[in-house]
């Protein structure tokens, strides 16, 4: 037992006197133990302009969306809009402009995204609805509108952007969309989709690189 005990004090001993000797190399371990998964979330504000059966249109929108390693965005977004189609009502002598409001699933992969301007391809999937309104804004008519003035529609809505990371917490956006529509049933029946081309700006505010997780340890 003693020679036993022995050994491992020289043992010990031994192995003590090696780590004092290691030079001090300043040598790290890297680990990432989620993935090096960055993920983001904003609040997101659009204005662009288009055409709808060769008429100006107007389009305000707001998006929610979590971002995905810095690779693609998964959210909500909605879209106010209004055109000047000035179409003509027999019944009630004025002439009408188009307004309505869709929204649904926003997608968006992203491209470059490590650079300091990316490529991106959004895309909308959802539903609204449209209707007349008289372009005179005071008309009584306009104090009595009822769901059956409005018809429901089917959207789906890509486009392409340009996208400007100004910093962690901000970027803009430019880019071109174009609306797929159903077909709407409204009298009279001068406008039958809302299908356009539209062109505009916006900007997303939130933390766009948060949850990295690259650690370093000393060996």
């Amino acid at each position: 037992m003693k020679k036993i005990k022995i050994g491992l004090f020289a043992i010990l001993v031994g192995t003590s006197i090696s780590i004092l000797g290691q030079d001090n190399t300043n040598e790290y371990l890297e680990f990432n133990d989620r993935n090096n998964v960055v993920h983001g979330v904003y609040l997101g504000l659009t204005t662009y302009l288009g055409e709808i059966e060769e008429k100006v249109t107007y389009m305000g929108g707001l998006k929610v969306a979590y971002v995905a390693n810095q690779q693609f965005e998964v959210g909500l977004a909605g879209t106010f809009l209004y055109s000047r189609q000035d179409v003509y009502r027999i019944t009630e002598n004025y002439d009408q402009d188009l307004i309505g409001a869709y929204g649904g699933l926003h997608l968006e992969p992203i491209f470059f995204s490590k650079h300091l301007v990316n490529l991106s391809f959004p895309i909308l999937i959802g539903a609204g609805a449209v209707g007349y309104i008289d372009n005179n804004y005071s008309d009584h008519y306009n104090e009595n509108l009822t769901e059956d003035d409005f018809d429901a529609l089917f959207i789906i809505e890509p486009g392409i952007s340009a996208l400007f990371n100004i910093s962690r917490y901000v970027q803009l956006e430019a880019g071109v969309k174009y609306r797929f529509s159903s077909e709407l049933e409204l009298e009279p029946n001068a406008v039958e989709r809302i299908n356009g081309l539209s062109a505009g700006l916006g900007i997303k505010v939130g933390v766009f690189n948060m949850g990295r997780n690259r650690y370093k340890k000393n060996i």
